[in-house]
């Protein structure tokens, strides 16, 4: 907790506040009034839904929504439990990213979480909201160099160097046991949420699964884009 970097330390700070300030601070018709300015709503992208409805924020709330959702939670447990979750793989990646890469890197993990909510459930009224996708996000981000020689999960290895080591390409990364094994039950338990979902009703309105999918493959996929480090010889594992 000591080495927590404190870009994350902030983000869940802000989280906190925004949580305190809806549903502390604010009556229940303020609180839906700040949920359709910044929830994610894929209803707002389908105007046969609600032709005759003008959508709090207009255009700019169209695309400031695909982020600003993710600071936003339902309750105390859900805040809890993606903080903690932030603490454990939001850390690694932000002390290899350094803070601005960081931020930009859980937005764009974030709209693409968002992305796939509005192609899985177009023109919905229920808002999506949660930090969840951008967290699977960082937890692609870190199998990306968490599991190299040297790095953060190696023993002895030395805690700064070991967040600076050469990342291993995509296709060597699929190759490693431990990767595959991790993506296997990443994906297993957010396929069992799904298959969840279909068999309770209403139950697909607490976990956006496809969110989490999007964002985890929008970190798995687009790291190097954010990655500081040099590329290097991939090393053996």
């Amino acid at each position: 907790m000591l080495n927590v970097p404190g870009v994350v330390i902030v983000l869940i700070a802000i989280m906190a506040l925004i949580h305190a300030v809806l549903y502390l601070g604010l009556t229940e018709e303020q609180r839906t009034e700040l949920l359709l300015l910044f929830a994610f709503i894929p209803a707002r992208y389908d105007a046969s839904i609600m032709p005759d409805v003008v959508w709090p924020g207009g255009v700019a709330a169209d695309v400031w929504t695909f982020v600003s959702y993710a600071l936003i939670h339902g309750n105390l447990a859900h805040l809890l439990f993606n903080s903690v979750w932030l603490l454990a793989f939001g850390s690694p990646v932000a002390r290899r990213f350094g803070s601005l890469r960081f931020v930009a890197f859980m937005a764009a993990t974030a709209a693409a979480g968002a992305t796939a909510h509005l192609l899985t459930h177009y023109g919905e009224l229920l808002p999506m909201i949660g930090a969840s996708a951008a967290i699977s996000g960082a937890m692609a981000a870190a199998t990306r160099f968490a599991f190299q020689r040297g790095g953060p999960l190696g023993m002895g290895a030395h805690i700064d160097e070991a967040y600076r080591v050469p990342a291993a390409d995509l296709l060597t990364s699929l190759r490693d046991k431990r990767v595959l094994v991790f993506l296997a039950v990443w994906f297993g338990v957010n396929i069992l949420f799904g298959v969840w979902a279909l068999s309770a009703a209403g139950f697909e309105q607490a976990v956006a699964w496809q969110a989490h999918i999007g964002g985890f493959l929008a970190g798995l996929l687009g790291f190097s884009l954010f990655d500081p480090v040099p590329a290097g010889p991939t090393p053996t594992v």
